[in-house]
């Protein structure tokens, strides 16, 4: 599997969200986090599109959860950035394999099977309790 810089933004700022007391504007976020504001922006506009987040115009505006964060999982958030995890029979994608058994027994499914199950156990309130 792999992590994205989107999904590590997306990930990394609703943490943020999260642990904020009020709404959070896209500058703190960016600075806090070390990254590009018009990146984040593009990402917190996606989880936003996607009723994961609120976003509050004006001076004073910023993002807030549109959930508890009890509701929010992380594979919710991954898949909100990096589509849905399809999960693969090959690790080449095709339909019929040149050997008699496949060379990697299932392991590429089995792993993407791992990944998406545990994402799906953790919470956004998990992930900000650990942080």
């Amino acid at each position: 599997m792999y992590f994205s810089e989107a999904a590590s933004l997306a990930l990394h700022a609703m943490v943020l969200i999260a642990k904020a007391d009020n709404h959070i504007n896209v500058n703190s976020i960016a600075a806090e986090m070390g990254a590009s504001r018009n990146h984040l922006a593009k990402v917190l506009q996606l989880l936003v599109k996607h009723n994961y987040l609120k976003s509050v115009r004006g001076p004073s505006g910023g993002f807030l959860l549109n959930k508890p964060p009890h509701q929010i999982t992380i594979l919710e958030i991954y898949e909100a950035v990096e589509g849905k995890i399809d999960v693969p029979e090959c690790p080449l994608d095709r339909k019929v394999c040149p050997f008699d058994k496949c060379l990697m027994n299932g392991l590429v499914t089995d792993v993407t099977m791992q990944f998406k199950n545990y994402f799906q156990r953790q919470t956004l309130e998990d992930f900000a309790a650990r942080s």
